[in-house]
């Protein structure tokens, strides 16, 4: 089994203490926010990497509100209904209120970790200017600005307009400016193509001073989603051929062990949250609260593993989608079925008859019973009871959370060229294909915009809003109207928090 680097278990523990009330007074107390004193020795060049290491620990420790706030809004899922959180089922409707709590924890947790990025850069360049290694500042100041642009990629896709962060200091933003989702977007490419030049040259899980930390194929994807945000297909196409052109990353071949603790540092992920139980049944665990995706009820396999809260649904819609393309693996991936939900789906004379491995039991022997919360459980936020540590019992303890695959970049690389780009490293129709033949699907010849669309679909749900955002930005909308749902462009923007709007003035009169 695969564990975070020592060197990154003991930031955990540092972290926890300089951070721990930061993202709930964001902004209250600018001050609090430096992660640097007066008491550190710059002169000791050894500890150099000490606050890049801090930067990756605030990063990994994500609050469990983050992901689903950001990801819940698309025909591919549904939030799950009765119970406490009914401002989060109604953002999945589209309906939104400014002063739910979630929202604000999701901004403040965001910036939260770009100002830790900041302070990360900060502390190294007082390094380098006390003697520090040269080429060392430069590599981990460049690490700092690929995590700092991933979550300002997240914040702005869900925000929009947003304010860009230049240093440790949040009371800067007291006499910010907003910046427009294009300009966002082009500084985040901006910025990763200041970091690539001093980044690894490897695959992250070939890395051995920090195992899994962020190399420059993963700055060159994080260029791609944002100028993909932007419609610059080119660029778009550039980035990801980049990547395939260099040849450090391969599909895993089970995707359904991908989403297990075989995808734990995978070559196929290019960024990913990094957790671990240490490989012990008690103690230190570093986890991220998988509970809220689990199933509220089962019969594991293994006696005694916890189940979740259901809050996380893979849509109806969806999975007909996947019934009526024979879909096989990535549904049964995905998808995790209740009895309740199957005889809703039989409801449907099309899908009267269903295939028979379509059950309440999974291929690792966990029957999801059902449960008032919701009809389906997502499959891909899902580790077999059977793959937990022995004496672990929390829902999904110790599974790695994916932010980036190498499918995801062969599947933007395909659109990109089927909206004009082009491309010497791999033609569209090969990059898609690439995707299904790893899950037993026919290939295609001459691909269209639309059959790649389909196969994101396919292939990316439940993961990071891509469906939504995807059909936002090509202004397929409609699909986004479904079971009761109307989407309409005014609702692309999750609202300023009210708390941030209270604070700093110039976000009232943007959206």
């Amino acid at each position: 089994m695969k564990r975070i680097n020592n060197i990154i278990r003991i930031s955990f523990l540092t972290l926890a203490v300089l951070f721990a009330t930061a993202c709930h007074d964001l902004l209250d107390e600018p001050a609090e926010n430096k992660a640097f004193t007066e008491e550190t020795d710059y002169t000791n060049s050894d500890n150099m990497i000490l606050p890049l290491i801090g930067a990756y620990a605030e990063f990994y420790a994500r609050g469990w509100e983050d992901f689903p706030l950001i990801a819940v809004r698309g025909d591919d899922v549904n939030a799950g209904g009765l119970g406490d959180q009914q401002d989060y089922a109604e953002t999945d409707k589209y309906n939104y209120n400014k002063d739910y709590w979630m929202y604000n924890s999701v901004w403040q947790n965001l910036y939260n970790d770009m100002f830790v990025a900041h302070s990360a850069m900060e502390q190294v360049e007082l390094y380098r200017n006390n003697g520090g290694n040269n080429a060392n500042a430069d590599q981990y100041i460049a690490e700092a600005k690929v995590l700092r642009g991933f979550l300002l990629f997240q914040l702005s896709r869900a925000w929009g307009a947003i304010i860009i962060p230049t240093s440790s200091d949040p009371s800067e933003f007291y006499v910010a400016a907003i910046t427009p989702k294009d300009e966002v977007m082009k500084h985040i490419s901006d910025q990763m193509d200041e970091a690539i030049p001093y980044l690894p040259d490897m695959n992250p899980n070939a890395r051995t001073d920090i195992r899994g930390g962020v190399t420059k194929y993963t700055a060159l994807a994080i260029k791609a989603l944002a100028n993909l945000e932007i419609k610059e297909y080119q660029k778009v196409a550039d980035a990801t051929g980049q990547i395939i052109s260099g040849g450090k990353f391969t599909l895993e071949l089970d995707f359904y062990e991908l989403f297990k603790i075989k995808g734990k540092l995978n070559s196929e992920n290019l960024l990913e949250l990094q957790y671990s139980d240490m490989g012990t049944g008690s103690g230190t665990n570093y986890s991220y609260l998988y509970a809220f995706f689990g199933s509220q009820d089962w019969t594991p396999k293994v006696k005694g593993a916890g189940s979740g809260w259901g809050f996380y649904e893979p849509s109806m819609k969806y999975i007909k989608f996947m019934l009526d393309r024979k879909e096989t693996v990535r549904l049964e991936t995905s998808v995790l079925f209740t009895d309740r939900g199957i005889a809703e789906i039989k409801k449907d004379a099309k899908y009267a008859s269903l295939p028979a491995w379509v059950s309440n039991t999974t291929r690792s022997g966990d029957k999801i019973n059902d449960y008032a919360r919701a009809l389906f459980a997502t499959g891909k936020h899902y580790l077999p009871s059977d793959q937990l540590t022995p004496g672990r019992t929390d829902y999904g303890t110790n599974k790695n959370f994916t932010c980036i695959r190498y499918a995801e970049v062969l599947l933007m690389h395909a659109e990109a060229l089927t909206q004009g780009a082009t491309s010497s490293a791999m033609t569209a129709d090969a990059a898609v294909n690439a995707v299904r033949t790893r899950v037993g699907m026919q290939a295609l010849s001459g691909v269209t915009n639309a059959q790649v669309m389909d196969e994101k679909y396919a292939e990316l749900a439940m993961e990071w809003g891509t469906r939504f955002y995807d059909m936002v930005r090509l202004g397929n909308t409609s699909e986004l109207s479904y079971d009761g749902r109307t989407f309409t462009a005014n609702k692309t923007f999750l609202p300023y928090p009210q708390t941030q709007v209270d604070l700093l003035p110039v976000l009232g009169g943007v959206q």
